[in-house]
């Protein structure tokens, strides 16, 4: 069995190997190297093996703990479970490393977390912002007191709340900064309120994409880019979608007439990030799932009411059934199309504005480009 320095080593190696260590912030690598990630998972992580979530014990089996702690830079280490799906986890390492780049944070900084979870995030902005600036926000209490005793342990003075981070209250002292690590498909107005003219916020949003925004001189706005993938879950009680996947297949399965050919292949709908995001933008309420079978690539996508299933028939041919409300797959074409039209815009060319009762995405430039409303 590798000790655990060996698989930090190790982890360490794979992100120098693919470069994703910031040269512009080298004190998160020292931060990284000085807050180990195993200190801050608890002793049962959880491993999905294809059907369900199948606990690992530390004590039992150390290597496979090790595996889903230290594994894959890409990878976070769920750590709690409920009803069946992950609630709670250890970030993936590439994605921290990531957005603490994109936070631009600096020692004094006064700092909120929102959403404590294993309390390692919020131990290594207080390596960086130094001792009794952070305050990190957990709405579940076992979690929040668990992640007290961790930080105690580390000798890292952080103050942790029990609180909905989805809701800030108003205090007398802006921060300085602000990040999120739960995803949101709306940034709440309470965080720019709480966050001074010219201050950040980092969060992931529409569980695909991190924005990081800067908040304007005279406190009425926030926009800026948006900066690199980060697949964090969401905010407690938003939902999964996962049943409802299941019954778009289930009504696909019964369908009788209708179909249609679908005239484009699936793959860069499962492999194109770029793509992904820029659906995810002009179909903001639509849900697309892939999955592929013996006879190709199929896909799914559901708002809650209307529902699309393209689905491979062999041969290199899919077919489109689709049903509620809203005609999905053709909503799908014409968003597709229109990216198509605009020259693939990457994920890095879209950003963001918030302001008190309108939020919206645009890309390329925040006043002359193409927007598409958030609320």
């Amino acid at each position: 069995m590798a000790s655990f320095d060996e698989w930090r080593r190790r982890l360490a190696r794979a992100m120098e190997q693919r470069g994703d260590w910031p040269a512009r912030s080298p004190w998160v690598r020292q931060a990284v190297d000085a807050v180990a990630r195993d200190r801050f998972a608890p002793e049962r992580v959880w491993w999905w093996d294809g059907h369900s979530y199948i606990p690992v014990d530390r004590a039992a089996d150390p290597d496979r703990w090790a595996v889903e702690v230290y594994g894959d830079p890409d990878a976070a280490a769920v750590t709690q479970v409920t009803d069946g799906l992950p609630s709670s986890s250890l970030s993936c390492e590439a994605v921290v490393v990531d957005m603490l780049d994109s936070l631009l944070l600096e020692p004094g900084h006064r700092v909120l977390e929102l959403g404590t979870g294993t309390g390692r995030n919020a131990a290594l902005l207080g390596w960086r912002a130094g001792a009794g600036r952070v305050t990190s926000v957990e709405v579940d209490p076992e979690l929040a007191d668990r992640a007290r005793g961790r930080l105690r342990e580390a000798g890292v003075d952080v103050r942790v709340e029990v609180a909905d981070g989805r809701d800030v209250p108003p205090g007398a002292v802006p921060y300085d900064r602000v990040m999120a690590t739960f995803a949101v498909d709306e940034v709440p107005w309470s965080w720019v309120a709480r966050t001074r003219p010219g201050g950040r916020i980092v969060t992931p949003w529409g569980r695909l994409g991190h924005v990081a925004l800067t908040v304007a001189g005279d406190g009425r706005s926030a926009t800026g880019w948006m900066q690199g993938l980060a697949q964090f879950m969401p905010a407690r009680g938003t939902g999964h979608g996962r049943g409802s996947f299941q019954q778009v297949r289930a009504a696909a399965a019964g369908a009788a007439g209708g179909e249609r050919p679908v005239r484009r292949r699936l793959e860069p709908l499962r492999d194109d990030v770029h793509l992904r995001f820029a659906l995810r933008v002009a179909l903001p309420d639509v849900r697309i799932s892939t999955a592929a079978d013996g006879d190709g690539l199929n896909a799914w996508l559901h708002d809650g009411s209307s529902w699309a299933a393209l689905s491979a028939v062999g041969g290199g041919d899919t077919v489109a059934y689709q049903g509620g409300p809203r005609r999905l797959a053709d909503e799908l074409d014409g968003a597709w199309d229109r990216w198509l039209g605009d020259g693939s815009p990457a994920l890095y060319d879209y950003g963001m504005t918030v302001e008190p009762h309108r939020q919206y995405v645009w890309c390329a430039d925040p006043v002359t480009g193409p927007r598409w409303p958030v609320r």
